[in-house]
């Protein structure tokens, strides 16, 4: 099984990841990484605990080694809720804030794979890539990422009708090896910590974009992948005491960008067909499996949610208001929603080929509503809160200046928590439902270097 060790050791790869203008160099030690790279590597360390093995893993059918549940492919109900219950045991691990965690991207190429049906008809040889490459993650547990939106741009034109004809990744030549690509994808989130990407058009594409219709997979050291990532939340958290969920969980979405990059032909899955592209998501059960993937981490993250409404109340003595009473039951009704959404999903759930589907209607209804729900939850939670989340310390160094800290803990009373619990669990609180600008460190920068 694969160990977090194991998977450190892996992204030490020679990768290119640029971050406020240079390399970023070894990501597992990098400031702006090294927290979120070991939260991915104590998600494979989780699995492999004597414990947790039977639960997060399942036997490999041709070898009997074991890989985590993500890679399974449910032949009936049963199997399906034993794969979601190692899925939520992952996602409880991060409270549901690692979004791209290891086990979405790999639902998606194991729903290709559950429709291998549409690709055969396809192109068997573009079938046999993919059946192969679902064979070579699976077995190797790969963390994989995907890129499948294109670049925001001059969106009243058509793909080819950019001014730069390589905005967006497309063919540049072939050869009998394989593609040359060239151009950007997004938003590669998780990238920083995945062996892989898988790389498509989600987005609808016309007559004349072919050379953008492509589907494949390739290593995150492939030779001329540029990773841009955006602005660190970690490098910007200050310390795991002011952030406890950004100092750890930061995915860093990034552009990528394919410089002349070389994919072999065992990589390829698509080949200049714009219909497939769509059809290996909604003809397939990939789209339907990766957003399943979503409401799972979803109904663990509703439930942390809800434990810190509850407990922003316990803290400010405002448990027995009837307006707090009110809030806290929608609270615990909205997470039950989404819970009881994603077990009606699996009970209605049906036959795709040999395998065992969520119910897409359910899937999709539950994601339309809760779109709308979550902004309504944070704006709740903001609403318990109140003066709270804007009365801590500027940071943990307040607390350890003995100048300072009396003064601090002074202003923190609560019957339910000491005044460092309260600082503690206010942090908390405020790292998960807002978001600030507070730049902590910058490489040193050479006068001349931006224009002025």
């Amino acid at each position: 099984m694969k160990t977090g060790a194991r998977h450190l050791e892996s992204l030490r790869d020679g990768r290119e990841v640029f971050l406020l203008g240079r390399r970023a160099g070894d990501v597992t030690v990098h400031p702006a990484f090294r927290n979120s790279a070991a939260s991915a590597a104590h998600l494979y360390d989780f699995q492999c605990a004597a414990a947790n093995v039977e639960k997060m893993t399942f036997p490999l059918p041709d070898t009997g080694g074991r890989v985590n549940r993500c890679w399974q492919l449910p032949r009936n109900y049963r199997e399906l809720v034993l794969r979601r219950e190692a899925l939520t045991a992952w996602a409880e691990t991060h409270f549901g804030f690692l979004g791209r965690s290891p086990d979405h991207v790999a639902s998606c190429i194991s729903g290709m794979f559950m429709g291998i049906g549409e690709f055969e008809t396809y192109n068997a040889r573009r079938a046999g890539a993919l059946r192969d490459y679902y064979r070579w993650a699976r077995d190797n547990d790969l963390f994989l990422t995907y890129v499948i939106i294109n670049p925001m741009a001059d969106r009243g034109r058509g793909l080819n009708e950019q001014p730069d004809p390589f905005l967006v990744l497309r063919e540049v030549e072939r050869d009998a090896q394989g593609l040359i690509v060239r151009g950007a994808k997004m938003l590669a989130t998780g990238s920083i910590m995945a062996n892989e990407v898988f790389v498509t058009c989600i987005q609808p594409l016309q007559s004349g974009e072919e050379p953008y219709a492509l589907s494949f997979a390739v290593p995150m050291n492939a030779p001329g992948l540029k990773v841009l990532s955006r602005k660190s939340y970690e490098l910007s958290a200050g310390s795991p005491f002011d952030n406890p969920l950004s100092s750890r969980f930061d995915e860093n979405d990034a552009v990528l960008y394919f410089e002349d990059v070389r994919v072999p032909w065992e990589r390829v899955f698509i080949d200049g067909d714009a219909g497939m592209c769509r059809r290996q998501f909604h003809a397939t059960p990939a789209h339907v499996f990766q957003n399943y993937q979503c409401q799972i981490r979803l109904a663990v993250k509703m439930r942390f949610l809800a434990g810190i409404g509850r407990k922003i109340a316990e803290a400010n003595g405002s448990s027995a208001f009837p307006q707090v009473r009110e809030t806290l039951g929608r609270l615990a009704a909205d997470a039950a929603m989404v819970e009881g959404l994603l077990l009606a999903m699996e009970v209605k759930g049906g036959m795709h080929g040999d395998y065992f589907v969520p119910d897409r209607h359910l899937l999709y209804t539950a994601q339309v509503l809760t779109q709308q729900l979550y902004p309504r939850v944070i704006a709740s939670l903001r609403g318990l809160a109140g003066g709270s989340l804007i009365m801590l310390p500027s940071g943990v160094e307040d607390l350890e200046s003995a100048e300072t800290a009396q003064y601090v803990l002074k202003a923190q009373g609560s019957t339910s928590m000491s005044p460092l619990e309260r600082v503690r669990f206010f942090k908390l609180a405020w790292d998960a439902i807002g978001s600030e600008a507070e730049p902590v460190w910058r490489p040193p920068r050479r006068s001349g270097d931006l224009p002025h």
